[in-house]
């Protein structure tokens, strides 16, 4: 099935099941302070001018979480617990459903990226979900979407090597490309419950989202 955000600006379609924001719902939110932000055009910042945050400062906040690690029930660290209390979960509990206590030992690779992103100041162009189908899908809705493997990266993976976007299964941030069919990436919630490098295969790779970076 299908799952549809709308916004005045923006559609964006997910599979899972058929939810319209409406009205009311909207009204519901903005009074407790919600704004749909993360479908909204890619800012160049907050002050209208180019971003100061190259990509060696984002990669070198995310090579400073290399080895947190998991709790037995999956859960636990510390990016769990900036976006269960973050604005963010509201906006995707009224798109997915659950609670904020659903998120405590979910799966947590794009909370990884969401929680670097912000805590370098390019929240509105790294984005922040804690689903990759839709981190990657703004993307592509703000055309910051390619096929280059390019340092500071969010880099969105399909273990089975399909091109759809609806099959992402992991995401992580690209360090460097490796020249022989590889890339270097940092990432959360890899295989072993961490933050890690890893060498990726390109053939596993769905796509690249391009935040902005100081030149």
């Amino acid at each position: 099935m299908t799952f549809a955000i709308r916004t005045a600006a923006t559609r964006i379609d997910i599979r899972t099941h058929r939810l319209v924001l409406g009205a009311a719902a909207a009204a519901v939110l903005a009074a407790a302070g919600v704004v749909y932000v993360h479908l909204d055009a890619v800012p160049e910042d907050s002050a209208g001018s180019r971003p100061r945050v190259t990509a060696a400062d984002l990669l070198n906040v995310a090579e400073q979480q290399i080895g947190i690690t998991e709790n037995a029930a999956g859960g636990g660290t510390k990016f769990h617990s900036w976006y269960m209390s973050s604005p963010r979960v509201q906006e995707t509990i009224a798109r997915d459903g659950g609670s904020v206590a659903g998120y405590a030992n979910a799966p947590w690779c794009d909370m990884f990226v969401s929680w670097v992103g912000a805590q370098v100041g390019l929240r509105p162009t790294v984005g922040w979900d804690a689903y990759t189908v839709t981190h990657a899908q703004w993307f592509k809705a703000n055309k910051r979407w390619g096929v280059q493997a390019e340092p500071g990266a969010v880099v969105f993976f399909d273990w089975k090597g399909d091109q759809s976007v609806y099959g992402i299964d992991h995401v992580g941030f690209v360090k460097r490309d490796n020249g022989d069919g590889t890339i270097t990436t940092i990432e959360g919630n890899t295989g072993n419950g961490k933050v890690e490098q890893r060498v990726r295969p390109k053939s596993q790779v769905v796509g690249y989202g391009y935040p902005r970076y100081a030149s």
